[in-house]
């Protein structure tokens, strides 16, 4: 999965450098292409020429040192990634990194990349477990930017405990798994749905719930991290616009289920994570409506159930729904399965603390028609993303396979 791939080193000033010829030269033995960054600091412990030999290109240092006069060479070698990985990454990285500064090559080039960027702390135990730390760690997280766990052992320092960076033989496969994972849906179109519905009662109020779309936008991403062609249809949301997928933005149920059906026949993997309402007012009022009696009484109809028509009209597509629940979550996923002819349900008590609406984070149960599948625990609501689409890609390998 390495072979003709362009992955961008970047090496801090820990101890742990010294792994990084070993890292860089299997790197470069799996077939990649490897364009090293060393801050200052680093080369205190390890020197270019070292790496300059096991990469076969220059290593960069200086921003100001510019080999190539045709190109600026922070945002060539930024631009020219397949995968930024930083090892080791230091304190001091990662505080610069979650802060957004650029006052050496490293920093610079690693705010001006848009690749996926992969980093291995190492660092002593008690400040990896500095909250300053695990602070920048997650809102880095929180960006997209993954992270391979650093070992637990005898640290350089004397502790022992959590902090050794991960050996370099690990960091090549976890770069090996990114590639194949971001093959895995190439050529799949997927279609989500997320954020809460909107019912007008007039121009200025409506009917909507605690929705912030923030799963379904995940989920979203996650499906074109993994090559999949991506189509989002978002109502009411707080979260942010995702850089290639496309956005349609609607309002109310019927036009999410517009919206949807427009495009359903061409999708191979439809994941319906919005909170559609379930009614809508019969009227709606062409003007504000004024106070008068003491009491207003509003008549609502039913929406059309935009999950039910989709496994109705069914022919070929995985189809994921989601199941926001207060009790019996078992009972009610299992029944919105079978019923509505769903692939997978993913279940959630949005009572529990942490899981679902308006939170970062989520806690869900994941069913097929064999029951329970999978317990996710509490995580980023992006983990918990990733995994459901590791379930899916999975599941439609082996139909496929069975066929």
């Amino acid at each position: 999965m390495l072979k003709g791939k362009t992955i961008v080193l970047g090496i801090s000033g820990g101890i742990a450098a010294y792994k990084a010829a070993a890292l860089c030269s299997k790197l470069v033995q799996a077939g990649a292409v490897v364009r090293v960054i060393m801050t200052e600091s680093a080369t205190k412990f390890i020197t270019p020429l070292t790496l300059q030999t096991l990469s076969r290109h220059p290593v960069h240092i200086d921003t100001f040192h510019e080999y190539d006069p045709s190109v600026v060479s922070h945002i060539d070698i930024a631009d020219s990634a397949d995968l930024f990985i930083v090892a080791p990454a230091t304190a001091n990285i990662l505080a610069k990194m979650a802060g957004g500064l650029a006052d050496d090559m490293l920093s610079t080039t690693l705010l001006a990349t848009t690749a996926q960027v992969l980093v291995a702390p190492a660092m002593n135990v008690h400040m990896y477990a500095h909250p300053a730390v695990e602070r920048n760690m997650q809102l880095l997280a929180d960006r997209g930017v993954r992270f391979i766990e650093p070992g637990t052992g005898q640290l350089a320092c004397g502790y022992v405990g959590k902090g050794r960076l991960a050996e370099p033989e690990d960091i090549v496969h976890a770069a090996g798994l990114w590639f194949a994972q971001s093959q895995s849906l190439r050529g799949k179109k997927v279609l989500v749905t997320a954020g809460g519905t909107v019912e007008r009662l007039d121009p200025v109020r409506y009917l909507t719930n605690d929705s912030s779309g923030k799963m379904g936008f995940s989920i979203a991403e996650a499906a074109a991290n993994r090559g999949a062609e991506v189509t989002l249809i978002a109502a009411r949301t707080t979260a942010e616009a995702i850089g290639g997928v496309t956005l349609v933005k609607v309002e109310s149920a019927e036009q999410m289920l517009q919206a949807v059906l427009e495009r359903y026949e061409d999708a191979d993997i439809v994941v319906k994570a919005a909170a559609v309402a379930d009614y809508r007012p019969v009227a709606v009022a062409d003007k504000k409506i004024k106070k008068s009696d003491e009491r207003l009484v509003i008549e609502l109809e039913r929406t059309t159930d935009i999950l039910q028509t989709l496994g109705e009209r069914k022919q070929g597509q995985y189809l994921v729904g989601f199941a926001a629940e207060t009790e019996q979550m078992e009972q009610y996923a299992m029944d919105k399965l079978h019923r509505k002819h769903c692939d997978l349900v993913v279940a959630n008590n949005v009572a529990e603390a942490g899981a679902g609406f308006n939170h970062d984070t989520n806690i869900v149960s994941i069913y097929g028609e064999e029951g329970l599948i999978e317990t996710v625990p509490l995580m980023q609501k992006r983990q918990v993303a990733d995994r459901l689409l590791e379930i899916i890609v999975q599941r439609m390998s082996a139909r496929g396979a069975g066929e």
